[in-house]
């Protein structure tokens, strides 16, 4: 069909800027008047910038980095300290760079996108900034010691690029290096070898993918001993090849399918596995996590150990290397587990962990946060729940885990509780959700989130945003774990692949369905959220199922599925999708392409759209062009698009706090308009 919005795709449109100043001055008026968004926006700021949550670290070299964000520095310090000054109170820390002070000593709106170190060691850094919030880059060398950046060191010009330590004198870089060196997505197609005071342009070729290929990337692993580098490919989102660089340039290409996941750590190597594989007359079941010897697998031994195997209600969350441990998280009906695996000769040993000494509650989460595999066994773990903040425990060999840091409460939970229901989709199919909130004498205002794509699982997790913004005002909290998502492994995700993605939308409806027959809400006061990914469900909940929902958000969104992949990085999830160009593909996503799905006369539900002009990752356009047909037919919708903040729609905490309490007052308003600490009348 024709698309008479199309010229929203512009960004650099005088037009379609001044559409976007329009929108946001509509959306600003309807939902910022009164003292009620002012009290839970300085509210929300208050969570982000709090003094004492926790600074979450990264390890190397024997020290902890963070990046630190709170009102005096928004855009953030990034600073380091040792270990045993992390574990204190209040620990002294060294700042390495202001973000601020850099911003507006170079003009630039400068927000930080991490660091790359040099191993295991060294005393540099690649430090990635970006302008707004993108995930382009610009790429600086820095020096840790000086807590400068290096003149004349490594340095890339804005672009999606990858660059990684070989040593301290050569890196693997891909970039933008001109016509013919970017894949279709936008990623980097070449893997180049840069020797210090090497022009960039004279780098030397060490892989080429192909330009359908999703992204292509060299990293190394300097462990003495065993130093080895690796070239991944990634043929689209979850099909790649990992190959072997000898040191002469050589390839070699590891012999594993191209649908799993590979990881090398010292003499060991894992494969993650997201179907069957049979070799040598075993057959390994989809979702199994297996691990060999790393120089026995290249000479062709396949004598592999299981080390994870899932069941119809257990699924493998993730895993992490210590020296010489792997620390293994698996999920149970949405529950967490973890397990310390330890090599062998012949069988790798497990034992279970605790995160902080005890068990977890019902509904907690645990998952370990770094490791500092170069130096030793001791790890960082943290357990969270929907009702518990969260603790960050650091844990070892021969000893239970020990507290170190607890982030503040933020919101009282007296009376409240977390239960877990199952709703039965249009196939029969068994979909958990956790309900937060509490006691109500009738249904409740409800917010209701889920993601349900890319093997990504929504987890317990505590949100000081949710809580003091909704479920202290007397709302409830509902997160779905649908098909899409990773909570019962790659047959949870492969059933809503391509043609299969409806099955997604059915769990969902079947959710609030659940929700308003058991009586926790009705549709006149049910709100669901969602972004990215998330996005696309909730534009799909509000043209295929308005009739279930009193209110709908959808944050950076994916809504247009006839040119998704002609937008950004859009070509990159076309194994997710599918392609558009392909006539029998097109066939079924124009059936729940939302923007291709709009009709007149409908009951939509009222509906916020917020993204960012600064998303090089899912397009604006999206976004603008699904507001631009609601209002053509006359519906109720609102619209917010910040000017910064990449694909999480802000880039400082001011921004953040100011679009979730947008967020929050919409759904508020839309679902009854009670007063702060009363939920609306059902209707």
């Amino acid at each position: 069909m024709d698309d008479p919005y199309r010229w929203l795709e512009d960004l650099d449109s005088a037009q379609g800027a001044a559409w976007v100043r329009d929108r946001n001055a509509h959306a600003v008026a309807g939902l910022t008047g009164g003292d009620r968004f002012a009290e839970v926006q300085a509210r929300l700021r208050e969570v982000l910038d709090a003094r004492d949550r926790i600074p979450y670290p990264t390890w190397h070299g024997g020290n902890l980095y963070n990046l630190w964000r709170d009102a005096t520095h928004p855009r953030g310090l990034w600073r380091c300290t040792t270990l045993a000054e992390y574990r204190r109170r209040e620990p002294a820390w060294r700042v390495l760079l202001d973000l601020d002070a850099l911003a507006e000593r170079e003009d630039e709106n400068w927000v930080w996108q991490g660091a790359d170190f040099l191993r295991p060691d060294g005393e540099r850094a690649l430090v990635s900034l970006s302008r707004g919030g993108a995930d382009a880059c610009v790429v600086r060398e820095f020096d840790l010691v000086a807590g400068a950046f290096v003149a004349d060191g490594f340095t890339l010009p804005e672009a999606k690029s990858t660059i990684s330590w070989i040593d301290a004198e050569s890196v693997y870089v891909g970039t933008d290096f001109g016509p013919g060196s970017l894949t279709s997505s936008g990623y980097p197609r070449l893997v180049k070898r840069w020797r210090r005071g090497t022009p960039l342009d004279r780098a030397e070729l060490v892989y080429a993918g192909e330009a359908s290929d999703v992204i292509v990337y060299g990293v190394h692993d300097p462990t003495a001993g065993v130093p080895r580098s690796l070239v991944h490919r990634r043929i689209d989102f979850f099909r790649g090849q990992t190959y072997l660089v000898a040191p002469c340039g050589d390839l070699t290409l590891l012999d594993v399918p191209t649908d799993a996941e590979v990881d090398t750590h010292r003499d060991w190597l894992t494969i993650r596995l997201r179907t069957q594989w049979s070799v040598d007359g075993h057959a390994y079941p989809a979702g199994a996590l297996l691990g060999a010897g790393l120089d026995a697998f290249l000479a062709g031994d396949r004598a592999l150990q299981v080390l994870f195997v899932p069941d119809e209600h257990s699924a493998l969350a993730g895993y992490s290397w210590t020296r010489g441990h792997l620390l293994v998280s698996s999920l149970h009906d949405v529950r967490a587990r973890l397990a310390r695996l330890t090599p062998g000769p012949r069988e790798w040993s497990r034992e279970m962990l605790a995160p902080s000494g005890a068990e977890l509650d019902e509904f907690q989460h645990v998952d370990v946060v770094q490791t500092d595999p170069d130096h030793g066994d001791e790890y960082l773990v943290c357990s969270t729940g929907f009702l518990q903040p969260d603790t960050l425990g650091l844990g070892g060999p021969g000893r239970d885990v020990e507290p170190i840091k607890q982030e503040p409460v933020f919101f009282d939970t007296t009376g409240m509780s977390v239960r877990q229901y199952f709703a039965t989709s249009a196939d029969g199919t068994r979909v958990p959700y956790f309900v937060v909130g509490g006691a109500h004498a009738g249904p409740a205002p409800v917010l209701l989130y889920a993601y349900g794509g890319f093997e990504v699982s929504s987890l317990p997790n505590y949100s000081g945003i949710i809580g003091r913004g909704w479920l202290a005002r007397g709302g409830m909290y509902v997160v779905a774990n649908i098909r899409g998502g990773g909570e019962y492994g790659p047959a949870w995700h492969h059933a809503a692949m391509r043609e299969g993605r409806p099955r997604a939308y059915e769990d969902l409806a079947a959710v609030a369905g659940d929700l308003v027959a058991r009586g926790i809400t009705t549709r006149a006061l049910l709100g669901v959220e969602g972004g990215s990914n998330g996005g696309l469900l909730t534009g799909v909940m509000l043209t295929r199922y308005p009739h279930l929902f009193g209110a709908v958000v959808s944050q950076v969104p994916l809504l247009d599925l006839r040119r998704y992949h002609e937008l950004l990085a859009g070509a990159s999830w076309m194994a997710e999708y599918g392609d558009p160009d392909d006539e029998s593909d097109w066939a079924y996503l124009r059936q729940f392409s939302p923007y291709h799905n709009v009709r007149s006369g409908q009951p939509y539900p009222p509906v916020l759209f917020v993204t960012s002009t600064r998303d090089d990752r899912v397009h604006p356009g999206h976004a603008r062009k699904m507001v631009a047909r609601l209002r053509e037919y006359g519906y109720d919708v609102t619209y917010y698009e910040n000017v910064e903040g990449g694909h999480g729609a802000a880039a400082d905490n001011a921004q953040l706090a100011f679009k979730w309490a947008l967020v929050l007052e919409f759904l508020w308003r839309r679902l009854g308009g009670g007063e702060p600490g009363r939920a609306p009348a059902p209707d």
